[in-house]
This record gives structure tokens, sequence and C-alpha cells, in this order.
């Protein structure tokens, strides 16, 4: 979104997804989403809006991703007084991760992307242990997982999941829903 001349602020502005790590999950990492507004608002993104309690945060910022991923994990920081992991995408990157979803038969609950900032495997197979009859595939910045048998039981590990996040594609189509809705 380009804003007019006559505006003070010429720049422009990009949709972004933050996916937090760990978040009110297990009962670990406490914070209400109404906190993570705040804190994305106290931060200057703009059209702040969170989905569900596990950490889900879209909103417009002029910065880059790595300036939105630097003052949110600052924020989070300050709140928590440990460091909170925070991955970031585009709208555009969210709304493609889905796009190329490997598994798109497969029920929306049941297949993950893993989303990670180091650098991925060239065999998405490589020092994953607990392989049962989950099957994974390689995106651009993800690893994509598909659990027929769902989650619950899984003995799968992955090596990028020490500080990735994932979610579900129920998650993603939502939240790249949302992401265009912000621009």
């Amino acid at each position: 979104m380009m804003l007019g001349l006559g505006d003070e602020r010429s720049w422009t502005l990009n949709a972004y997804v933050a996916l937090l790590r760990a978040v009110n999950v297990g009962g670990t990492g406490k914070l209400p989403m109404a906190t993570l507004a705040h804190m994305c608002s106290a931060a200057g993104f703009e059209a702040v809006k969170t989905y569900i309690a596990s950490g889900n945060v879209v909103f417009r910022s002029d910065g880059s991703e790595d300036q939105v991923r630097s003052a949110l994990e600052e924020k989070l920081h300050a709140y928590a007084g440990k460091s909170v992991g925070v991955i970031v995408r585009t709208a555009a990157e969210i709304a493609d991760t889905l796009g190329r979803n490997p598994f798109p038969d497969s029920p929306g609950n049941r297949v993950m992307a893993l989303f990670s900032d180091e650098t991925l495997p060239a065999d998405p197979l490589d020092g994953v242990t607990g392989l049962k009859n989950e099957q994974l595939r390689l995106g651009k910045r993800e690893v994509f997982i598909f659990y027929p048998d769902g989650m619950a039981d899984t003995r799968l590990r992955i090596p990028c999941d020490k500080r990735g996040t994932a979610r579900n594609m129920n998650t993603v189509a939502k939240l790249a829903d949302m992401a265009a809705a912000v621009l």
C-alpha cells in the first residue's frame, strides 16, 4: 500500500505475519493475545490482528523483515524476561506457502508447515528421528509434514524444529487471508 503524496509518510507498508515459538503451549510462555497486539502497536506496527492464542499476529509495517523481527523480539524479551523465538513472513510468503502445500488433498489439520530461518537440509529426512508413517517435503523456508495419524502420538523429531515453529494448513490459510486483508 502506498500512501498519498500529501501524507507525511510516503513509504510502502508491507503486511507481515509473525509466528511466535512456544507461546501458550503446554503451560509455557503465557502471553495474552491482547498483550501481544499492544506490543505490536507499541513497536509501530499498524492494523494489528492476532489469531488464536498460540502466538500468531498479522500487521503492517514499513520495516524490513529483520527490523520487524528485532522490534518484536525486543518487546517480547522485555515482557517475558527471556528470548522468545519469532518467525516473520510477508503476506505474499504466507500465501505462497499455502499454495505450495505438497499435500493439498490431506486434511489441513494434519499437514504442518514448520517455519524456520535456519538453512534447511538438502534432504528433509537429514537428522530426523522417530519417523513412522509421517511424510516430509522441503519448502523454501519451511518443511511440510503430513501426519496421517495426527500429531498426538508422534515421536517425530526434526532438527530445524529447535528454532522454528509449526502451524497447520488451516492456520496458514487463515493467516494468509488475514494478511491479505491488512494490505
